[in-house]
């Protein structure tokens, strides 16, 4: 093994409290939005793209208005979280400096372009990462992303380590280890080891 990516969401950090805020901010003033999100119906679209985000929370707009009212939610969303961060789960910082010294470390996220860049923002945590991808950026599927950071990086033995079933997925697509961290937001069928707190990355070091 030479090196580690990461998800983000629910596997190096909980950001619900902050997009939630964020959101509702933003949707109180939108006319054709009915009701304020809750926790349950994010916890519902972890590992999703944004598109298939918008379809699952507001299935009733027109496609035109649901991009937009996804885009400017994502706005505002960046904004608060380059302010108030998320929820690092226990031991983030001191695990990633210990496994930066071993491995090189990278995330791969189903994100917006911007939203990497507000987690680095608030957490300061970019120092212990060489590099990383999201299909806001790209337009390719967390799989594809994963295969473009082992080929421009020239990694010859990574793991993928996520919590959703889309993570595995992306893992296997990749043909590399996936690593499930049991602790986040989804379950999977199976996966080559398995992690029930961030801690526990430290039998790689």
């Amino acid at each position: 093994m030479d090196s580690i990516i990461f998800d983000l969401d629910g596997t190096i950090w909980d950001p619900i409290d902050t997009v939630l805020l964020a959101w509702n901010s933003y949707l109180k003033e939108h006319p054709q939005v009915h009701r304020e999100l809750t926790r349950k119906d994010f916890e519902g679209t972890m590992g999703l793209q944004m598109q298939e985000i918008g379809l699952k929370l507001f299935p009733y707009l027109s496609e035109e208005v649901r991009e937009q009212v996804i885009r400017s939610c994502c706005e505002v969303e960046e904004e608060y979280l380059e302010k108030h961060g998320g929820s690092l789960f226990p031991q983030v910082e001191t695990v990633l400096r210990n496994l930066s010294n071993a491995y090189k470390l990278y995330i791969v996220s189903n994100c917006q372009d911007g939203y990497i860049e507000s987690f680095y923002a608030y957490h300061k945590l970019e120092k212990y990462f060489q590099d990383f991808e999201n299909p806001g950026r790209t337009g390719l599927s967390k799989g594809e992303n994963i295969q473009l950071i082992v080929e421009r990086n020239q990694l010859t033995s990574p793991i993928y380590v996520g919590d959703t079933e889309g993570d595995r997925k992306a893992a296997r697509y990749a043909r590399i280890p996936f690593i499930y961290a049991q602790y986040g937001f989804g379950e999977v069928s199976e996966s080559d080891d398995v992690i029930k707190a961030f801690s526990e990355l430290s039998k790689f070091y």
